[in-house]
C-alpha cells in the first residue's frame, strides 16, 4: 500500500467522524488549533528559515519568496484567521429550503460536508492552515499537498494545528500532509477516487492545468488572476489613480493584483503620463501599446503575450482602448475570470461592464485586491473559484459542503 493510499483510507474513516462533531467541539478544535500557532511560533519560523534558504539558493523569484515567507505578523494572522472562523455560524445541518409536497410527504435540502477535500498547492504556508481551518469548521477531512519549496514549514505547521485539533476533541487523521513532494505522490492524491471527494489545485497555471487534465476526482479549478482594471472616459481620475496604485503594487505577487490596464482614449493624454509617473516611483514596469508608448516613453513594447500573463511582479500592460465595448472585449478574450475593475461615474458604463464582463468577482470604482474570503467577510478561504459550477469566487465554508435531500414519511408508497 502507497503511502498517499493510506492517507485516503485514514482520511475516509476520519471524515465519517468529522461529519457528526459539533460545532461546540469545532470551534474548541479551532482555538486550540490558533493557540498552538501562536505558542510554536518559534519553531514555525526556524523551519520557514531552511525553506528561505533553500529558496535562495535555487533562484526564487521575489513574488515567490514573499509567497513563502512567514513572519511573526503573518503566524499571528493565521491564529487570527482560525479564531474568525470559529465565531462564523456552522452552515452543517442548515435547512436550505423546504416544503410539504399534496401527499404529506415532508421534504428538506440540508447542508452537509464534501467529505474528504484534497488541497494541492504552492509555495504559500498559510495555506496549510486556512485551508485546514475551513475544512475543519466544514466538518471535513483534508489531505494537504503543498510544494518543495515550503515543505518543512508545511510539517511543522500540520503537526502542530493537527496535534491541537486531536487534543481538543477531533478525529485522528482529520487533518493531514503528504509529506513527499515527488511528481508521483500528487499524481497519486489526484487519484485516490473513492477516498478523496474533491480536489482544490491552488497555484500557478501549470499546477492547475495539471489538476485539471490528470485527476480522476471532481476538482473544483481555481483561477490564475489576470486582472484587469479599466478607467473609463467618465472616471474620477484621483480616485483611478488610488486604485490602480493598489490594485497593482500593495502586494502584486498575489492572484487578485492588477496585471493589466485599459483607459479610454479621451482621458488617456491627461491620465497615463500622470499614472506612469506613480507607478514607476513604485518600480513598475510598464508594456504598453503603440498608443501608450507615445504617452509614456519608457514603456516597454507590449506583445501578445503581456495581454495574458500574470505576472505576479511589479510589472503592468497598459492599453489605451476607443469605448466600453472594446475594454470588455478585451477583457473577456484575455481575462482569466477571476477579478475585473471598471472606475466610472457613468451609471449605465457600470451597469454594462458588470452584466457583460465574464469574471467571479466585478468591481465598481474599487481595488481588485478586495478578492479574498477574509475581505469579503467569510473568514479565510480555500481559494477563488474562476469555474462556474457548485461555487464560484472566494470559496468558504458553504463552498465546502454539499446538499443531501431528507425525505420525512407516514407510510407513503408511490402508486
Amino acid at each position: 500500500m502507497t503511502v498517499v493510499l493510506e492517507l485516503g483510507k485514514r482520511a475516509k474513516k476520519a471524515a465519517r467522524a468529522m461529519a457528526v462533531v459539533s460545532t461546540e467541539v469545532k470551534n474548541r478544535a479551532l482555538q486550540a488549533m490558533a493557540d498552538s500557532l501562536v505558542a510554536e511560533k518559534e519553531r514555525i519560523l526556524a523551519e520557514n528559515a531552511r525553506d528561505l534558504e533553500a529558496g535562495r539558493e535555487a533562484g526564487l523569484s521575489a513574488a515567490l519568496m514573499d509567497r513563502l515567507t512567514l513572519n511573526e505578523k503573518r503566524i499571528d494572522e493565521m491564529a487570527q484567521g482560525l479564531r474568525e472562523v470559529a465565531a462564523l455560524p456552522d452552515p452543517v445541518g442548515e435547512v436550505v429550503e423546504g416544503w410539504r409536497l399534496p401527499n404529506g410527504l415532508e421534504i428538506q435540502k440540508v447542508r452537509v460536508p464534501l467529505g474528504v477535500i484534497g488541497i494541492i498547492y504552492e509555495a504559500r504556508p498559510n495555506v496549510t492552515v486556512d485551508a485546514a481551518g475551513l475544512c475543519v469548521k466544514s466538518g471535513n477531512a483534508v489531505i494537504l499537498r503543498g510544494s518543495s519549496s515550503a515543505i518543512n514549514s508545511n510539517r511543522v505547521l500540520t503537526e502542530v494545528i493537527a496535534r491541537a485539533a486531536e487534543g481538543a476533541g477531533l478525529p485522528e487523521n482529520c487533518i493531514q500532509l503528504v509529506s513527499t513532494t515527488d511528481r508521483e505522490s500528487a499524481r497519486e492524491l489526484m487519484r485516490l477516487h473513492g477516498y478523496v471527494d474533491v480536489l482544490i489545485p491552488r497555484g500557478g497555471e501549470g499546477l492547475i492545468r495539471t489538476v485539471v487534465e490528470e485527476s480522476t476526482v471532481p476538482v473544483i479549478e481555481t483561477g490564475v488572476g489576470n486582472c484587469h482594471t479599466y478607467v473609463d472616459v467618465a472616471a474620477d481620475l484621483d480616485m483611478a489613480l488610488r486604485i490602480i496604485i493598489n490594485a497593482k503594487c500593495q502586494r502584486p505577487g498575489v492572484c487578485n493584483a492588477m496585471e493589466t490596464m485599459l483607459v479610454h482614449e479621451a482621458v488617456a493624454e491627461s491620465f497615463l503620463p500622470r499614472a506612469a509617473e506613480e507607478l514607476r516611483a513604485y518600480g513598475v514596469e510598464i508594456r504598453g501599446c503603440p498608443r501608450t508608448r507615445q504617452l509614456v516613453p519608457e514603456a516597454v513594447e507590449a506583445t501578445e503575450e503581456d495581454w495574458k500573463t500574470e505576472y505576479l511582479d511589479l510589472v503592468l500592460a497598459v492599453r489605451v482602448v476607443s469605448s466600453l465595448d472594446e475594454a470588455i472585449e478585451h477583457i473577456n478574450t484575455y481575462g482569466s475570470k477571476h477579478s475585473e475593475a471598471i472606475v466610472t461615474n457613468d451609471y449605465t458604463a457600470a451597469r454594462r461592464f458588470v452584466r457583460e464582463v465574464d469574471a467571479a468577482d466585478v468591481y465598481v470604482n474599487a481595488s481588485t485586491r478586495f478578492t479574498d474570503g477574509n475581505q469579503f467577510g467569510l473568514g479565510a478561504e480555500i481559494g477563488i473559484s474562476t469555474q462556474k459550477l457548485h461555487a464560484r469566487g472566494p470559496m468558504s465554508l458553504r463552498e465546502l459542503t454539499t446538499t443531501k435531500f431528507i425525505i420525512y414519511g407516514e407510510g407513503q408508497v408511490r402508486s
